[in-house]
C-alpha cells in the first residue's frame, strides 16, 4: 500500500518536476503530428483495447484513423503540422480510457463469476 502511494507520488507531474518535464515532452511530440495519447494504444496488443475501440461510436474511430494516417504521412515526408494547427491540438484529451476501463471491469466481473473470457467462447 505504501509503495503504491510512493509510485503515484513519483509519477504525478504535479509533484515531480521530472514527470512534468516528460509529460511536456510527450505533449510536444504528439502535437507535432496531430495525435492524441489514446491514439498510441494498439488494438493488436490487447483484446481489451480492440473491444473498447469496437464499442466506440463510428465518428470517434474514424477521427482516430484519420489522425493516425495523417501522422504516418507527415512522418514519411519528414514534416510536422503547421504551427497554427499544432496550437489547436489536444494531446491529452482522452476518448478511449473510459471505455477501456469499462471493458476491463466487465472482464474482471466475468472472471469473478467463473465465466469464460469473450475470446474463448464459441458460437454453436
Amino acid at each position: 500500500m505504501a509503495s503504491s502511494k510512493l509510485v503515484k507520488a513519483i509519477l504525478d507531474p504535479k509533484k515531480n518536476w521530472f514527470a512534468a518535464l516528460h509529460k511536456k515532452t510527450v505533449e510536444n511530440r504528439l502535437r507535432k503530428y496531430g495525435l492524441r495519447y489514446d491514439d498510441l494504444f494498439d488494438p493488436m496488443e490487447s483484446l481489451d483495447i480492440k473491444e473498447a475501440l469496437a464499442r466506440l461510436p463510428r465518428e470517434i474511430v474514424d477521427a482516430r484513423n484519420q489522425r493516425l494516417l495523417r501522422a504516418m504521412d507527415l512522418s514519411m515526408k519528414h514534416e510536422y503540422l503547421p504551427k497554427d494547427l499544432q496550437a489547436q491540438q489536444t494531446p491529452f484529451r482522452s476518448y478511449l480510457s473510459d471505455m477501456l476501463a469499462l471493458v476491463e471491469r466487465e472482464k474482471a466481473e466475468r472472471q469473478a463469476l467463473g465465466a469464460l473470457p469473450l475470446e474463448q467462447r464459441t458460437i454453436p
